[in-house]
């Protein structure tokens, strides 16, 4: 029988952050959450930051727990985007900004000035949002800030956590391309397209792949897994016994945002994907992941924390349990509205949207909940369309992974929306595919397939099948119009 072996899953989300042990014995996962910490946002003169150094100093209380379990290796995932910059001595300079912060609201159109969408595109293959690091960035160069002036090493999120780890200065491939500033055909950073926005791109280190070994922590080898989330949660994805050339599953990587879309073998960056603001982010094992924000459940966040001030405090199980009851389909609105980015009123938000469409205006908590859940479920349905239409690749199964599958509502709603069955599981799906990157890089594991047929073996998977489709697809009709 094969020796147990543990890793050491560090994995960062918008809300909170863990350290987890996931123990492997030929067969089986098993999680172990050694320490969970909040990820608080810090306004400082009118910027929102992350508290990185509280960040830090969790991931080494984390790792220290673990320690006496003689973990194999450890591995850093985080959110995408974000990211600091190192002086020439290696210290940060400042603290990381938030994405949601303001500064890059209105950088996208001062970058089509210098460059088109189509050249941005073509260099990239990144769906254009102004919280991408291109935008942040472009906010630096515009502002005149000095810390460009004396930046020597750009890091995004977890590479600034892999540097104080290992010491080593490079950027992990999957988050490297959340950035807008790689480029996909070339596998090497957009320099010609930073050099036009006035981006410093001699600051722009190594790219290097999931499965790295990036050097050791307390005598802890420390492997480069998909550092971005979801690149992460999407090797978590548990389909099987389908060949790598014609994928024919979809994903939801259900959390604060839903990302949603398909694995692909090579980025697509024709004139198609552009005009339907796809985007093509780097998997693992030689794949890309061609998918769409979708606001997500920060919107249902955002609605709970104005109760919660109100003085009205719902578990998030109670508002699904108040949704369940609301009559359905009342009202329905965009939830990638660019009203929903910020923190902020978002019940009254939602109740604005839908008096300007014409819409019932829901007046109850769960009314609020329920036109939230079924609004995700019919955008889902599109960015679905959408990602097939531009890959014509089929989908038969619909893997939902993340925090967001125990949502029980939202999980059927999406099966109605779509029409496809849905599979949920694993919730962890960040922290498995983190582990599992880790495991085949210690040769535990032989390859992805193996991987995903170990997280397939689990039960905690649960399927859904499409109800009410006709009545949904009436209402996908609804939601096109007011959009």
């Amino acid at each position: 029988m094969i020796a147990r072996k543990t890793v050491l899953a560090v994995d960062l989300g918008a809300e909170s952050g863990r350290v987890m042990a996931v123990h492997f014995d030929g067969n089986r996962l098993e999680l172990e959450e050694l320490h969970r910490f909040p990820n608080t946002t810090v306004s400082v003169n009118g910027t929102l930051h992350w508290n990185f150094l509280r960040l830090w100093d969790d991931i080494q209380t984390g790792i220290a727990k673990g320690k006496a379990l003689n973990p194999a290796s450890i591995g850093v995932d985080t959110w995408g985007v974000d990211f600091g910059l190192l002086d020439r001595q290696g210290n940060l300079i400042g603290n990381p900004v938030h994405y949601r912060d303001g500064r890059s609201t209105p950088m996208m159109p001062r970058a089509f000035t210098k460059l088109s969408k189509a050249e941005i595109f073509a260099q990239t293959g990144i769906q254009f949002m102004p919280i991408n690091t291109l935008f942040q960035m472009l906010s630096l160069v515009e502002s005149g800030s000095p810390q460009l002036q004396i930046a020597d090493t750009f890091l995004t999120a977890p590479d600034l956590l892999n540097y104080w780890l290992t010491g080593a200065k490079v950027c992990e491939f999957s988050n490297a391309t959340t950035t807008q500033m790689f480029n996909p055909t070339t596998g090497t950073w957009a320099t010609e397209l930073m050099d036009k926005l006035g981006i410093p791109s001699r600051i722009f280190p190594e790219i290097v792949p999931p499965g790295t070994r990036l050097g050791s922590y307390d005598g802890i080898p420390v492997i480069a897994p998909a550092c971005h989330d979801t690149g992460s949660a999407v090797a978590a994805v548990p389909a099987v016994a389908v060949p790598t050339t014609t994928q024919d599953f979809a994903y939801i990587s259900s959390g604060t945002w839903s990302l949603v879309g398909l694995e692909v073998n090579q980025p697509i960056l024709t004139p198609e994907a552009l005009a339907a603001n796809v985007t093509n982010e780097g998997g693992v094992y030689g794949t890309y992941r061609l998918l769409k924000n979708v606001m997500g459940l920060w919107i249902l966040q955002q609605c709970r924390a104005t109760w919660a001030a109100a003085g009205q405090e719902y578990s998030y199980d109670k508002l699904v349990q108040l949704a369940a009851q609301a009559k359905p389909l009342q009202a329905i609105f965009n939830p990638n509205d660019p009203i929903f980015l910020q923190p902020g009123d978002h019940p009254q938000h939602i109740r604005d949207l839908c008096q300007r469409t014409g819409q019932p205006v829901p007046q109850t908590v769960g009314g609020v909940v329920r036109t939230v859940l079924e609004s995700l479920a019919l955008a889902y349905r599109e960015v679905l369309e959408l990602v097939q239409a531009v890959s014509n690749q089929p989908v038969a199964t619909l893997h939902i992974v993340g925090g967001g599958t125990q949502n029980e509502l939202l999980n059927q709603l999406t099966a109605n929306a779509t029409g496809l069955p849905v599979v949920t599981g694993p919730i962890e799906a960040t922290v498995i595919g983190n582990a599992l990157v880790q495991l085949i890089t210690l040769g535990e594991i032989a390859d992805l397939p193996q991987a995903r047929a170990v997280v397939a073996s689990s039960d905690e998977l649960r399927s859904y099948e499409p109800e009410d489709t006709a009545v949904f697809t009436q209402a996908y009709g609804r939601y096109q119009n007011i959009k």
